[in-house]
């Protein structure tokens, strides 16, 4: 896993430079990562915010997570790109898009989140561990 690695939206006025290894990542199936992927799950990897230098300044929409806790989704205000996730009862992670990574493709998801809320259409990784809510900690 390569660190430090780098990040951001498609149209490049967000940036971001993460100087540590993700914590973890996910497939995630809940309601409002449906509404950032166009339907189906959300890859999502936690890092820890103090390795997290940010550039640009993306806008941000907080709502309440399923969990029961305040959200705030960061997305670009140009080019609409979701970029990361900011999970009030846990404020020193940052939750990045792994679309909004500029090499995802090491990423290696370890449990798949939220299954009660998956479309019954949405494929569902077979080797990955399912919850139907977060993973234990």
């Amino acid at each position: 896993m390569p660190v430090p690695f780098s990040g951001g939206c498609r149209c490049g006025a967000v940036r971001y430079e993460v100087s540590a290894e993700p914590m973890a990542a996910y497939l995630c199936h809940c309601r409002g990562c449906q509404y950032e992927s166009a339907g189906g799950p959300s890859v999502v990897v936690m890092v820890p915010r103090a390795a997290f230098k940010l550039t640009g300044t993306p806008k941000g929409h907080t709502t309440i997570s399923d969990s029961g806790y305040p959200s705030t989704r960061r997305f670009c205000s140009e080019c609409g790109t979701p970029v990361f996730g900011e999970p009030s009862v846990a404020p020193e992670i940052v939750m990045l898009r792994a679309g909004a990574m500029d090499d995802p493709s090491w990423i290696r998801p370890a449990a798949t989140i939220w299954v009660s809320q998956a479309q019954p259409w949405a494929p569902m990784a077979p080797d990955l561990p399912r919850y139907d809510g977060n993973p234990p900690l």
